[in-house]
């Protein structure tokens, strides 16, 4: 805004940025209303509370981007100028500052809660009667699930046994071994404790 009033000018480089800022809102809102791309279909029984935390945050998160973006998008249409206005500066508004700063520090507060309340149902609660400890090994871009044999024993594995079939070194000629079993990309029950663990690769 020329010396801090007055209409500004409508430029046409002004109006293609804000165009431009539109279609950036609507194709970035259609990719998560219309999920083209999302998350795979759940395995477990603690998907859905996960799932419903990212959601909000995804909301709240989105809120903002279009808000912002629009407001960019509207101003540098709307006031453009013709390269021998001043611009007029101001250092702070403390009654906005206040009102900014407190209504971000609410809503980060409520997500954070939102999501220690799952964190502490899961994390923090008995296991089921009926839960089944599945060893997990983290590689980039997969996962392999070892399950243990009917004695609810697991098989001893050896780095040395790794290959491109036998991805965690499941050793065979154990005895435990020879019940337990090993799945690439799987789903572990639904029911399940993990044991987490990496794999270099």
């Amino acid at each position: 805004m020329a010396d801090g009033k007055g209409p500004g000018r409508i430029t046409t480089s002004g109006l293609a940025f804000g165009a431009l800022m539109a279609i950036l809102i609507v194709v970035s809102l259609w990719l998560f209303i219309a999920k083209p791309w999302w998350f795979p279909t759940l395995s477990s029984i603690h998907g859905a509370e996960i799932d419903g935390d990212f959601t909000a945050v995804l909301i709240v998160t989105g809120i903002a981007f279009v808000v912002t973006q629009a407001m960019l998008g509207y101003f540098v249409a709307r006031y453009g100028s013709a390269g021998k206005e001043k611009a007029d500066y101001w250092h702070d508004n403390p009654k906005a500052e206040f009102f900014l700063l407190t209504g971000t520090a609410l809503i980060l507060v409520v997500l954070v809660f939102m999501g220690q309340r799952v964190w502490l149902k899961y994390y923090f609660s008995g296991l089921p009667e009926n839960a089944i400890t599945v060893q997990v090994t983290a590689q980039q871009f997969q996962w392999q699930f070892h399950y243990p044999g009917a004695d609810g024993k697991f098989g001893r594995t050896d780095l040395t046994l790794v290959d491109s079939v036998n991805q965690i070194g499941l050793d065979e000629k154990d005895e435990a071994g020879r019940y337990s079993r090993a799945g690439s990309r799987r789903a572990p029950p639904r029911r399940s404790l993990r044991r987490a663990r990496s794999r270099p690769t």
